[in-house]
């Protein structure tokens, strides 16, 4: 897929239509590991699924690559229906055209990096490639992921980085315009994550292809993805921009899951379009109704991000936030329980009347405990009814499925692309 393929085309590369999977507990309970789930994605997208263990983002995953088949629902990829159980069509995984990246790696041990890549290009049917021309694509994938001077070692040879690049070069090497990632980078350290999230990404823009990530790490879908699709109890709850779901984020499981919140319940006493107030234990709090209409008298629940707040000493001076026509509107008396260093910021835990809090400030120049003054402007605080999607469900089976740890069965799908 060319780069300027991106959105070019009206058809999705993938569509999903009210999708059910039904999984049965040892105890004879039913979980729904997808629960009506519908969403789109445009070509050249790099979409990511998140969410806690047991949420159904892999199963969901699996069922787009034909390694689950769902209970009802439909599964378009590009013009082509995947799956439809009204019509009982369920194409297996290796005529989908697509390609998976697996948590496990899925390496076959008895083969060199090159023979791992070019396994998909002889298995293919339909699809077989000259000698000459499997040779240069395969050089070419290895040497796209950084591990060309590789192609003649094996797996047990590799770090967990490098069999990683091998895994992510077999994935392109076909050209597919859709590749599967399954928690692909949490079984290599943080150091080479974060190096591989850049490589992907610019690999990713560069080629043109769609990319469908599974992670349970917030920071790794924010780096990535060009829209975040949050599950929870098997369903999407909000699906959205980056930046969308962590400064809007549309219920309190989405806001709680994604980064660090402060919270204060509340009653609404005012509504004037956006603006909301509320009295709180801690006193009055002003902020934005964040997509959910609320009226006076009804319950909420005030929220605002560590980063947005600011501290000071109670008997300081206003600092320069504080000055101007706009001063912040929410300001409280608080005690500073603890200050923690933590390398970017300094971290101050405190107690708002019987709530506790933290503030999170480039610098660490308030005292290590006391009293002191925390404010937050209107426009950084969400508001949302009380009780709205509190967090993570009865998990899944593990794995999100049967049949344990994700990735576990990958080999019979690796071969295929």
């Amino acid at each position: 897929m060319t780069p300027d393929a991106r959105g070019s085309s009206a058809t999705p590369i993938v569509e999903v239509h009210h999708l059910v999977k039904q999984f049965r507990r040892s105890d004879g309970a039913v979980v729904n590991a997808i629960d009506d789930v519908s969403f789109a994605m445009r070509p050249g997208e790099f979409v990511v699924l998140l969410g806690p263990s047991g949420c159904g983002k892999t199963t969901l995953l699996r069922a787009i690559a034909g390694l689950e088949t769902p209970d009802s629902g439909s599964i378009r990829i590009g013009a082509t229906t995947g799956f439809c159980a009204a019509q009982g069509i369920a194409v297996p995984p290796e005529k989908r055209r697509i390609s998976m990246v697996f948590q496990s790696y899925a390496l076959w041990p008895h083969m060199t990096a090159f023979a791992n890549v070019a396994y998909p290009l002889q298995c293919r049917r339909g699809s077989r490639v000259s000698r000459a021309e499997l040779g240069e694509r395969v050089r070419r994938a290895l040497g796209l992921v950084g591990v060309g001077d590789l192609e003649r070692s094996y797996p047990g040879q590799m770090s967990g980085g490098q069999q990683q690049r091998v895994a992510l070069a077999r994935a392109l090497v076909s050209n597919d315009e859709l590749v599967l990632f399954d928690e692909p980078l949490s079984n290599v350290d943080a150091k080479v994550r974060e190096q591989l999230r850049g490589e992907l990404s610019s690999m990713q823009r560069e080629l043109g292809f769609s990319a469908l990530f599974v992670t349970h790490d917030q920071t790794e879908a924010m780096e990535l993805a060009d829209r975040i699709a949050v599950l929870d109890r098997g369903r999407i709850v909000q699906f959205a921009t980056p930046r969308e779901i962590y400064h809007r984020p549309a219920t309190r499981y989405v806001a709680t899951f994604v980064g660090a919140m402060n919270e204060l319940a509340g009653t609404v006493s005012a509504v004037d379009g956006d603006d909301v107030v509320v009295r709180t234990p801690a006193g009055r709090v002003v902020g934005r109704a964040g997509g959910v209409a609320v009226r006076p008298g009804d319950e909420v629940t005030t929220m605002w991000r560590p980063e947005r707040g600011r501290v000071r000493g109670a008997d300081a001076a206003p600092g320069p936030g504080d000055a101007g026509p706009t001063p912040p509107v929410n300001r409280w008396p608080a005690d500073v329980t603890a200050t923690r260093f933590v390398g970017a910021h300094t971290e101050y835990r405190l107690r708002i009347g019987d709530t506790d809090a933290r503030v999170w400030h480039p610098r660490g120049d308030l005292a290590a405990t006391g009293p002191a003054t925390v404010s937050v402007g209107a426009d950084d605080v969400i508001v949302l009814p009380a009780g709205q999607a509190d967090g993570p469900g009865d998990p899944a089976p593990a794995g999100d499925r049967p049949g344990g740890p994700a990735g576990q069965a990958a080999p019979a799908m690796a071969p295929a692309s």
